[in-house]
Formats: structure tokens, C-alpha cells, sequence
């Protein structure tokens, strides 16, 4: 299911998805990777690395007016996911002045700094630890005339924070941030032992180099690392914040916030397309403003069409008679709708009340208080016993009385329901053990087959709810 709804508020493309149809008719270079299925519709294959290269450079031209090269062989950013990081490191470090910012491993892309320091004026120390990488970044930033806010170094292997910062100890740093490695080994990029089996497969081809991709001890111990640099940095940077890729990492990094007593924590969510991110930040500042996390994920359901149905006129005035033995005097055919309706609406114990709307229009405000609608079947299973167990007329011969001809009622037999009508119980049949016999499953159990299928609803609500 698309995310895009839930998107950061400030993302450009959360209401405004790309045009790959205007797009591939502005850019040579991306038009030659979109097709055009049977009904007229542009799409992509984000399985093709070349693809996704190609998005990803148009959108940056087209939106920002950045040129940038990427190779096939590194990590190829999403526009829509970064942009949502960015966003959100606004909301942490608030407005005012030129703000300066650090990003840990930029990638081939540079794509944190770009974009912050052409949307903001950020001041950029960026570390990149891989050689084409750190070749590209720079290469990237020049031609995009950005060398005065944005500085690439190159770091040692396994270099954080603690390393970049040794040459610059007077600098105070608004923020950190990162897109770490996620993986711990090759199997688990692959997804063995590391991916739900009920999920489906990435929509997304993963170009990614080993040491942009795969860190010793996967995402978790990578971030626990920073946390470590952060402890013994404390206040040069004013906050902290690693994106992640698996929700499970969420829970012990916040644990270990704790443990080593860090004053001010926070986390997000990041979605966009198909993915889902989260994203962490900590700092040791007192005066700093702390977003609050998003409220408890609720399911994102696609909008739901009313229900609409005719009545027929044959039916209309059917309900018409009925609703006038309740003494209603509802004259419209909607009226005498309504009236039914609500007669319904009070048998099932649900409140009701009407409410203002068009001229033409009936509007009910629904309230229900108890679960009343449910195990109706077996109820009506065990009313039917009921019926079957009253006392019978003695037989012609016996007190006199003359036995209803069940022959000619096909073996039913008729009884008066008080506020239920006429209701129509299956007589015992030859064979059977007498009033207290089980009903004909057939017919007495209304389709035993819903029961299973009512059964099995429950069952995939629950499957649904631990996916989530």
C-alpha cells in the first residue's frame, strides 16, 4: 500500500507524485527507460538500477536545479526519503541563522548536503570512508558550485565522529546525520533470516557497495558507535540523529539512550512509495525544542466509497405497510426507509438520532454500546430448539383435539413469536429422537460455511495486525 499520505507535511511530493510522463518528454535521458502500458499510463522499472539512476537525477535537475553522476555500482538515494530526512532535521534544529551540519558516510551522491545546502544555506562537513564514493561526492559538490558550504573529507575505515571532528574542536555543530548501514552480512541483504516471509520482495533494485550497505554487526551496533562518540562529545553537536532501516532496532537504541542517561530523545517514522524508515535523535542540550514522536501507527486504509443500493417501489411500499403498524405516519419513500431503518437500529439496542442534512436527505448519527450483532446465527439455532421443545397438542384420538395436518405444511409448523412475527421451526422428522433433537445442520445452522468464514476473517485480522 502507497505511503505517500504519510509523508513529512513539507515534502514536495506527498500531495504532487513525479510526472513521469512530463518528465520523460523535458529529459532525453529519462524518457528512454519509461514504458507506456495498454491503458496510456507512464511507468518505471525500479528493478533497473539505470532506472532508478535516471529518476533520481531528473528529480534533482527538475526540482532543485542539482546536476549530479552517480555509478551503478554505489548506493542510489530516493529523492522522496531523503527529503523527508531533511525536512525532519528542521523540525529538530528550528529556524534562525546558518545552521551546520554533519553527515556521516555521504555516498557517491552527496545527496544530504546538495539538498540541505541549496534549500537552507546549510554549511556541510561531510565524511565519506570508500574511494569512489568520496571521488564522486566532491566532483559532485564542484560542479554544482557549492565548495563554500559543502566540505568532503576522506576518513579512515570505521570512522565516525570523534576522528572528523579532531581538526575543527572549536566548531559547535547543529546536527548529525547518517544513513547507516543496515545489513551485518551478506545473507541478511538478501533478506534470509532478516525479512518477514509473508512480506513481499523489494519493488526497488539495491545497488548498494559493501561498506555503504553492510557494517560488522549490522545497523544496530553501527548507531550504538555513534552513541558511544556522542557520549564523549556531548554538546559539540546540538543533536544527534541516525535513519534506520528495521523498526526492531527502534526499541534497544532508545534503551541504551537511557542506560547512559541521555537528557533528550526523540524518533520518527519516514514514509514514502512502498517504504517505511524510522529515524532516531538524542542530545545532551537543555534548551533545545523536542519534537514529539509520531502517535501510535495507525492502518492506512485506502477511502472507502459509500454504500449506495435502491430500494425498488414493490419493497417501498411493502415497508410502507409495516412501518405504519408502528404507528409512524412517514409518507416519503425515504421516510418510510428511515423509519424501518431506525426500527432496526433499535432492535439491535444501537442509539440513534437524526441529524441536519439536504433538503432531500435523511441523515443518521449512529452510536453503538453494545456488541449486539454478533453470534446472531447460534441465537437463532437455539431459538428454533426452543420452538421445537413447546408442549404438543395430544393426538385426535386422545383429548379430542383435532392435530394441525403437518403433511400439508411440508413438516413445519407455524408458531407466534412475540415481537419477532411469524417463525417458521422444523418439526422432528421420523427417525429423529424426539423434541430435543439436533436441527437438520442444513437447514437449522443457516450455512455452517459462514461460521468458517467468520472464523476465518478473525483469523487474517490477527495475521494482519502482527504484520503491522
Amino acid at each position: 500500500m502507497a505511503l505517500n499520505k504519510s509523508m513529512h507535511p513539507r515534502n514536495r511530493y506527498k500531495d504532487k507524485p513525479p510526472d513521469f510522463a512530463y518528465l520523460a518528454s523535458k529529459y532525453p535521458e529519462f524518457q528512454q527507460h519509461v514504458h507506456t502500458n495498454l491503458t496510456g499510463r507512464v511507468g518505471l522499472n525500479f528493478k533497473e538500477p539505470e532506472a532508478v539512476r535516471a529518476l533520481t537525477c531528473t528529480l534533482l535537475k527538475e526540482d532543485f536545479g542539482l546536476t549530479i553522476e552517480i555509478p551503478l555500482e554505489r548506493l542510489i538515494p530516493t529523492v522522496p526519503l531523503r527529503l523527508n530526512y531533511i525536512h525532519w532535521v528542521e523540525d529538530l534544529i528550528g529556524g534562525g541563522g546558518p545552521r551546520r551540519g554533519i553527515d556521516i558516510g555521504t555516498g557517491a551522491s552527496c545527496i544530504y548536503p546538495l539538498l540541505g545546502a541549496t534549500m537552507n544555506g546549510w554549511y556541510f562537513l561531510a565524511t565519506e570512508v570508500d574511494d569512489i564514493c568520496y571521488d564522486y561526492a566532491k566532483r559532485n559538490v564542484e560542479q554544482n558550485h557549492l565548495s563554500d558550504l559543502i566540505k568532503v573529507v576522506k576518513v579512515p575505515q570505521k570512522t565516525l565522529l570523534m576522528d572528523a571532528l579532531k581538526e575543527e574542536t572549536a566548531l559547535v555543530y547543529d546536527f548529525c546525520m547518517c544513513n547507516p548501514p543496515f545489513f551485518a552480512n551478506q545473507l541478511e541483504a538478501k533478506g534470509v533470516n532478516s525479512r518477514n516471509a509473508r512480506r513481499p520482495p523489494p519493488s526497488s533494485v539495491n545497488t548498494g557497495g559493501v561498506t555503504e550497505i553492510m557494517a560488522e554487526g549490522g545497523e544496530l551496533e553501527f548507531v550504538k558507535r555513534i552513541i558511544h562518540d556522542s557520549l564523549q562529545l556531548k554538546k559539540r553537536l546540538r543533536w544527534y540523529s541516525c535513519m534506520l532501516g528495521k523498526k526492531c532496532s527502534l526499541t534497544p537504541l532508545k534503551e541504551e539512550l537511557r542506560k547512559q542517561g541521555v537528557p533528550k530523545v526523540t524518533h520518527t517514522e519516514f514514509c514514502q512509495g512502498r517504504t517505511m524508515r524510522w529515524a532516531l535523535a538524542w542530545s545532551f542540550c537543555d534548551d533545545v525544542n523536542v519534537p514529539s514522536p509520531p502517535s501510535k501507527k495507525r492502518k492506512l486504509e485506502k477511502a472507502r466509497k459509500p454504500i449506495t443500493f435502491t430500494v425498488l417501489g414493490p419493497t417501498v411500499r411493502e415497508l410502507g405497510a409495516k412501518v405504519a403498524t408502528l404507528g409512524s405516519t412517514a409518507t416519503g419513500s425515504a421516510e418510510i426507509v428511515t423509519a424501518w431503518t431506525e426500527k432496526i437500529l433499535t432492535d439491535l439496542r444501537v442509539l440513534h438520532k437524526r441529524v441536519p442534512c439536504g433538503r432531500s436527505e435523511v441523515s443518521l448519527f449512529l452510536t453503538a454500546v453494545e456488541n449486539s450483532w454478533i453470534h446472531v446465527r447460534q441465537r437463532r439455532r437455539d431459538r428454533g430448539r426452543q420452538l421445537r421443545e413447546l408442549p404438543r397438542a395430544p393426538p385426535e384420538g386422545a383429548g379430542g383435539t383435532a392435530q394441525p395436518d403437518e403433511s400439508q405444511a411440508g413438516g413445519q409448523v407455524a408458531q407466534d413469536v412475540p415481537g419477532q412475527g411469524s417463525e417458521v421451526a422444523a418439526a422432528p422428522q421420523s427417525g429423529e429422537s424426539g423434541a430435543g433433537a439436533d436441527p437438520d445442520p442444513r437447514v437449522a445452522d443457516g450455512g455452517g460455511a459462514g461460521e468458517g468464514e467468520a472464523e476465518e476473517a478473525d483469523h487474517l485480522g490477527e495475521e494482519e495486525e502482527e504484520e503491522e
